[in-house]
């Protein structure tokens, strides 16, 4: 597809509420995995001093 503007690059071509829809979604919902894996990350990095105590 070749875009004559910017609106027609966003619109593209009718399906553009699809497209920029769905690449959002998938942005958020990586960005929201991203953010819940540090979390844990930091969880288990502040219990290992606890689990290696336990575990002499």
């Amino acid at each position: 597809m070749i875009w004559n503007s910017l609106s027609d690059f966003i619109n593209m071509g009718g399906y553009g509420i699809y497209v920029w829809g769905s690449f959002f979604s998938s942005l958020f919902l990586i960005g929201l995995e991203v953010f819940i894996c540090v979390k844990n990350l930091k969880t288990i990095i502040k219990k290992m001093p606890y689990v290696r105590s336990i575990s002499k």
